[in-house]
């Protein structure tokens, strides 16, 4: 087994923090919404009795669930400005949201326009819901994208993601696409805003067309145009700690990716049961011109097998993605904390970030602590500190307090600080930090706890 050693000789690197587009972004999200509030305003005349409500009601929420898929898939697109701007995590948890609201919207928008066009005609729920799935024009392909959607709802709940498989809800999750497709061609041949409004109409679909070709472009021509560009494969595999394993792919031109420390890519090995999965792993150290690295834990089949592979072993990656890097930082001083496998991206950052920078590690015991020697090869070239926080010798845990970090850390409140852990550390550490009077904007964390 070939080791690389993945350490640069250069000096870390010049950082300069950048404003979040997240707030104007939500803005015109906001505002596309109340567009769509003002279509619906504008073309409702009157709305007189309770079929009319109902069917008024029924008209805005399904405008509006339109106008919520096409957000809820440009979510899903994998934006570079998104993903690498806003904060992948940020971005799942919009992305969260929007299904929630896509599917409360679809949910009001089935049951009033039924419940209207049931007292309009006088008819019972029932039959009015026959008539209109089997006579209305595209309303069989209409329903079918409900039944999809309720699905992907349906399994998108965390009681029930607890209990499927990852891979059984990320090809359940990619029917989204399906049912949008469906369902567009009822709201321009049956929404009372769009008959005769050509503008109107001109607008859905730009929205629509424009969702679509950032997908295109973004999930599907740039990853195959990356892989084909990079070439990447199993260089070498070797153990960091009990089940730990770092995996060195080399490639070409890997310096074109722009990935950045602290950064991560969606990794899919192209090896035996392996194939059909596509998992988020970040860069354990800075990216070089032919190599990349990542260290996995053994947590699950997939991540367990990633210590198995071969070299030579073919790699399609996607990426890269995350916003957990050195345009963060908002001083010259930064404080990392880790734990456990949570020491991948830092460790990046740890060789990289400008300034004066501390690394708190924790970890159950010396023989856990993932990429140890390195740590202390960096910390000694660039004159940094290595903390760490283990277990005692009869398994109690330390406590990382608000006392304790103002103990080890002159001036922490002129710190930025990094984190990345479990959710539960990551959520006690954050706590502790507002507690010693830093303030939020100096912490910076990713999580994917939806």
């Amino acid at each position: 087994m070939t080791t690389v050693d993945m350490r640069r000789a250069a000096p870390p690197l010049p950082g300069t923090a950048r404003r979040s587009p997240a707030g104007p972004l939500l803005a015109v999200l906001w505002a596309g919404a109340a567009a769509v509030f003002a279509l619906w305003w504008a073309d409702t005349a009157s709305v007189v009795g309770a079929a009319g409500w109902l069917t008024g009601a029924g008209r805005l929420s399904g405008l509006l669930c339109g106008y919520a898929c096409a957000v809820l898939v440009g979510l899903m697109a994998r934006v570079p400005l998104l993903e690498n701007r806003v904060g992948s995590d940020r971005v799942s948890r919009w992305h969260a949201m929007a299904g929630r609201y896509t599917v409360c919207l679809l949910v009001a928008h089935v049951a009033l326009i039924l419940a209207g066009y049931a007292a309009q005609d006088r008819a019972s729920l029932w039959h009015e819901t026959v008539t209109v799935v089997l006579d209305y024009p595209d309303m069989l392909k209409a329903t079918a994208g409900t039944v999809i959607l309720f699905a992907v709802g349906v399994t998108s709940a965390r009681a029930a993601r607890r209990r499927v498989r990852h891979e059984f809800w990320y090809y359940v999750h990619l029917l989204t696409y399906a049912a949008v497709f469906l369902s567009f061609f009822h709201q321009v041949s049956l929404g009372e805003q769009f008959n005769g409004e050509p503008v109107a109409t001109a607008a859905w679909y730009a929205l629509y067309l424009g969702v679509a070709a950032l997908v295109i472009w973004f999930r599907v021509l740039a990853p195959v145009r990356l892989n084909r560009r990079h070439r990447l494969r199993v260089d070498s595999v070797q153990q960091e700690a009990p089940g730990v394993f770092s995996v060195v792919v080399r490639g070409r031109d890997l310096d074109r990716l722009g990935a950045r420390p602290g950064q991560f890519f969606r990794w899919r090995f192209l090896a035996s049961g392996m194939a059909w999965t596509s998992t988020p792993y970040s860069l354990s150290a800075p990216p070089r011109p032919d190599l990349l690295r990542i260290t996995v834990k053994a947590l699950g089949d997939h991540s367990a097998a990633v210590a198995l592979l071969r070299p030579g072993t073919r790699v399609w990656v996607e990426g890269p993605y995350g916003a957990l890097t050195a345009d963060r930082a908002t001083s010259h001083r930064s404080l990392l904390i880790a734990a456990g496998v949570g020491i991948t991206p830092l460790r990046a950052l740890f060789e990289t970030l400008p300034g004066e920078v501390t690394l708190l590690y924790r970890a159950r015991s010396a023989a856990d602590l993932a990429l140890g020697g390195e740590l202390e090869a960096i910390a000694r070239w660039r004159g940094a500190r290595v903390l760490y926080a283990l277990n005692g010798p009869r398994g109690e845990r330390p406590h990382i307090t608000a006392e304790s970090l103002h103990s080890n850390i002159p001036d922490l409140p002129g710190h930025d600080v990094y984190i990345c852990g479990p959710h539960a550390f990551a959520q006690d550490v954050y706590q502790a930090l507002r507690a010693a009077g830093l303030p939020d904007r100096r912490i910076h964390h990713e999580s994917f706890e939806l």
